[in-house]
């Protein structure tokens, strides 16, 4: 009986506007260069790039600071120099010790 009911749904509704109108919203949904799928990869790229983004923009802070310490303060720009590139006064032994 519940399946006579709906073979007589079926014929009474499905009928080719029907079928092209669905066709129509699947292909939109799924295939279509706006699809869900294209959406959710799009977001997921944008996710990573806002993390990229905010990982530089913590190492750009740090060599802000970093620049403004050494253009004011002489002894973090002899601390740099001494630490990084083994440069020593004159009349001076320098000892590297390397872990």
């Amino acid at each position: 009986m519940q399946t006579n009911r709906f073979i007589h749904w079926c014929h009474r509704y499905c009928k080719w506007p029907f079928f092209a109108v669905v066709g129509v919203i699947v292909f939109l949904t799924f295939f279509n260069d706006n699809s869900m799928m294209k959406y959710y990869e799009y977001n997921t790229e944008i996710e990573r790039l806002e993390i990229e983004i905010e990982h530089h923009r913590d190492t750009f802070l740090y060599y802000q600071s970093l620049n403004r310490r050494l253009a004011t303060d002489p002894a973090t720009l002899e601390k740099i120099v001494r630490e990084q590139y083994h440069m020593q006064r004159t009349n001076e032994d320098v000892y590297v010790f390397e872990k």
